[in-house]
C-alpha cells in the first residue's frame, strides 16, 4: 500500500457508505442510526490504479470528556495525526454546521493533507450544500454520491497527484521489507514430518485469531493489549463493539491478523437490528479465523451462552482456546481454577483437552501463556497421521471394543485414512457404515485424541460403505449370447 487515508465526519454523513465502495466489499455495517462506526476498521482500498490502506472512523462528535462519545472522538483524532490523507466528507443535503467548523479547524491543525468530499450530493437537493462546503476553506469540494458511485473519478484525480509523492518516499524508506516477506513466503506451504506440517505464519499469511465471547467480557482490552496501544474503543460499558474488527500485528514474532467481535447476547434478547447485524459480522468473523480465543469472564464463567458460544467455535471447526479474563481480581484462584476445570470437562466434552488459560487483559498476566496456547492449538488443528499408523490403530479398537451388530450383522470397520486437516477428518471404510451408532463414533474420536495427541481440537469422522463389497450386486441377469444365424440377403 502507498499511503494511508482516513474517511472522517461527523456522524451518518456516509463514511461506511464510502468505506464499502473503496473496498470493494461490504465489511463495514451500515444503518439509517447515526453513530454505528466506534472502532478504527481498516481496508486494502481500490481506486483505479491506486492502491491504498483506507480507515473508517467513529462520527465526529463535539464532546471531550470520558464519555463514550468523547472517547470515540479522541480515537478518531489520533487517526487523523497517524495517515497520510484526511478525506473529510459532509453531508451535502444538510449542509455545512456548526460541527463541521470545529472539526474543519481540527483537521486545518492536525492532519498533514485535507480532501474534502460532499457526500448525498446526488440530484438538485444537494447542489446547496456542495456550494456551501466552499465556506470550510478547505480547497474545492468534490461532489460524491458514495451510495450510487458518483464522483470516483473525480476523487481518483485528486488522489493521483499524493499517491505519486508517497510512492516515491515508499521506494525511498522500505526497500527491506519486501526482502522480508519474499524469504518468508517459500515456507507457507512446505511440510515437514508424516504427522504436523510446518507450516508458518507469514506477513503474507498470517495466523486468523478471532476473540469471541460475551458483552463486557473483556476482548478489545485484551486486543489492546497484545498490540501494546490503545487500538480499539474500550470502557465499562457493554456492547461498545460493533463492527468486526481485524488488525495485523505480529506477536511475540509470530504474524497474526486478529479479530475483535461484538460481544454475543443470547438470540431471544436480540431485538435491536443494529446488534442483529453486528452478531451476524462476528460470527462471519469466526468462520474466517483458523483459532477462536473463547473469552469468559472469571465472575461468571462457563454460563449458558458461553457454552453456546464455544459449541459454535466447535461446529465450526475451528481450532479452540478457552481463555478465563479479569483473573487478576480474583481471591481464591486456586479453587476457582480447580472448579473451572471440572465445570469444562463436564459440560464442553466436545472440547476435551483444549487448552484454559486464566489472564488479566487489563495487566497483562498471562499473555504468553495464551500465545503459546494458540500456536499449540493452531499445531493440533493442522496435524496429519500416516494411513499405516491409523489402520493400525485401527485394529487395537476394534479388538478392544468390537462395534455393535444390530439386526445380527456386525458392523466391520476395515479400512481409515486421513481426508483432509484444518480440522483433522478421517474416512472410514465400513459395512453398513448407517448403523453404527454415535456412541461408537465419540469412543473413536476419543481415542483419536488421546492416541495421537490431539486434545480439544475438533476432529470429523466420516462413514463410508465399501465400494467393492459386490461388484454385481445391482446388475440385472442376462441370458447368455448365443450366434444367430444371418439370413442372405436377397437380391
Amino acid at each position: 500500500m502507498s499511503f494511508t487515508l482516513a474517511l472522517v465526519g461527523r456522524p451518518n454523513v456516509g463514511k461506511s457508505t464510502l468505506f464499502n465502495r473503496l473496498v470493494g466489499k461490504r465489511l463495514a455495517l451500515v444503518d439509517d442510526q447515526p453513530g454505528v462506526t466506534r472502532d478504527l476498521r481498516e481496508g486494502e482500498a481500490k481506486l483505479g490504479d491506486l492502491r491504498f490502506t483506507v480507515y473508517d472512523t467513529a462520527g465526529l462528535e463535539n464532546v471531550t470528556d470520558d464519555s463514550l462519545q468523547g472517547r470515540m472522538r479522541r480515537l478518531t483524532e489520533r487517526a487523523v495525526e497517524m495517515v497520510d490523507v484526511c478525506l473529510f466528507i459532509i453531508d451535502a443535503r444538510v449542509g455545512i454546521t456548526p460541527a463541521d467548523e470545529i472539526f474543519a479547524d481540527i483537521l486545518r491543525r492536525r492532519a498533514k493533507h485535507v480532501i474534502l468530499a460532499a457526500n448525498k450530493a446526488e440530484g438538485n437537493a444537494g447542489q446547496g450544500g456542495f456550494l456551501e462546503a466552499y465556506s470550510l476553506g478547505l480547497g474545492e469540494p468534490i461532489r460524491l454520491s458514495a451510495e450510487h458511485g458518483e464522483g470516483m473519478d473525480e476523487l481518483y484525480h485528486v488522489m493521483r497527484p499524493l499517491a505519486a509523492t508517497f510512492d516515491e518516499r515508499a521506494q525511498t524508506e522500505a526497500p527491506e521489507t519486501d526482502v522480508a516477506i519474499d524469504e518468508d513466503s517459500e515456507a507457507d506451504n512446505t511440510e515437514g514430518g508424516e504427522e504436523i506440517p510446518e507450516w508458518v505464519p507469514t506477513l503474507k499469511r498470517p495466523l486468523q485469531v478471532a476473540v469471541i465471547g460475551l458483552p463486557n467480557a473483556g476482548k478489545s482490552t485484551l486486543i489492546n493489549q497484545i498490540i501494546g496501544e490503545e487500538r480499539l474503543l474500550t470502557g465499562p460499558e457493554a456492547g461498545i463493539t460493533r463492527d468486526s474488527i481485524s488488525l495485523p500485528f505480529t506477536w511475540n514474532g509470530t504474524p497474526m491478523r486478529l479479530f475483535d467481535t461484538a460481544g454475543m447476547r443470547r438470540k431471544a434478547r436480540i431485538t435491536d437490528k443494529l446488534e442483529k447485524l453486528s452478531v451476524a459480522d462476528g460470527l462471519r468473523a469466526v468462520k474466517f479465523a483458523e483459532v477462536v480465543v473463547v473469552l469468559l469472564d472469571a465472575a461468571i464463567p462457563f454460563e449458558t451462552q458461553d457454552l453456546r458460544i464455544a459449541d459454535l467455535a466447535e461446529r465450526e471447526g475451528r481450532a479452540v482456546v478457552i481463555a478465563v479474563n479479569k483473573w487478576d481480581i480474583e481471591d481464591d484462584k486456586q479453587d476457582k481454577l480447580k472448579a473451572l476445570l471440572e465445570t469444562f470437562e463436564r459440560t464442553l466434552p466436545q472440547l476435551r483437552g483444549a487448552p484454559l488459560i486464566t489472564i488479566s487483559a487489563k495487566t497483562g498476566r498471562g499473555m504468553d501463556r495464551l500465545h503459546d496456547a494458540i500456536l499449540r492449538a493452531h499445531t493440533i488443528w493442522n496435524r496429519r497421521v500416516a494411513t499405516s499408523r491409523l489402520n493400525n490403530w485401527l485394529s487395537v479398537m476394534t479388538e478392544a471394543h468390537p462395534p455393535p451388530a444390530p439386526g445380527g450383522r456386525r458392523v466391520k470397520l476395515r479400512y481409515m485414512t486421513q481426508a483432509k486437516t484444518r480440522p483433522p477428518g478421517f474416512v472410514i471404510k465400513c459395512s453398513h457404515p448407517d448403523e453404527l451408532p454415535k456412541s461408537y463414533e465419540r469412543y473413536l474420536v476419543n481415542g483419536l485424541r488421546a492416541s495421537f495427541d490431539m486434545p480439544g481440537t475438533p476432529i470429523r469422522i466420516y462413514l463410508r460403505g465399501q465400494g467393492d463389497e459386490n461388484p454385481y450386486k445391482n446388475r440385472t441377469k442376462t441370458q447368455p449370447s448365443r450366434l444367430k444365424k444371418h439370413k442372405k440377403p436377397d437380391h
